[in-house]
């Protein structure tokens, strides 16, 4: 009998999952605005190249884990696929999404000129504002209403080419 439930207790164990881990290197074809209705949607231009893209990744995976009524996917601007994506999720240490097309058109806009360049949708689907610059979790947190205001004009510094801009159109 103590064997049985031994037997009984070890294959209930095996069966419980372990805690929930990033899957680094996952990626989505295209933006489905349907997908995360009634989310807020961060989507994040990054490039390896780009040393204050690489310097926000740990905001927006701490924004990906910490508020599970945002989305954060990610946008490769070099516009890399397959191996070379993989390789570089990985690198980076990207725990959230990549999207595999570049969702610009879609949302009626221009492929972003100045990176890091961050958009970001509110739970209707609507693009609500367009930072520039590395963000900080406290920033992102803020545009999309977690703590204190719903989305508005705010951006933090070091773009890329240029001074940081904010669009809300």
């Amino acid at each position: 009998m103590n064997k049985a439930l031994a037997a009984l207790l070890m294959v209930l164990m095996a069966s419980c999952s372990a805690p929930e881990t990033p899957q680094q290197g996952n990626t989505v074809t295209a933006l489905n605005k349907s997908e995360y209705a009634g989310r807020w949607v961060v989507i994040n231009y990054w490039a390896k190249w780009c040393k204050p893209c690489i310097k926000e990744i740990p905001e927006l995976n701490a924004l990906d884990q910490k508020y599970k009524q945002v989305a954060v996917l990610g946008v490769n601007y070099d516009g890399n696929e397959h191996d070379e994506l993989q390789t570089q999720i990985i690198a980076l240490e990207i725990e959230f999404p990549t999207l595999l097309e570049d969702p610009s058109s879609a949302l009626g806009i221009s492929l972003p000129s100045v990176l890091p360049t961050t958009l970001i949708l509110n739970p209707d689907g609507n693009l609500v504002a367009t930072l520039v610059g590395p963000q900080t979790l406290e920033s992102l947190a803020l545009a999309t209403g977690q703590i204190g205001m719903p989305a508005t004009e705010s951006t933090s510094g070091d773009a890329l080419d240029r001074e940081p801009q904010s669009h809300q159109p």
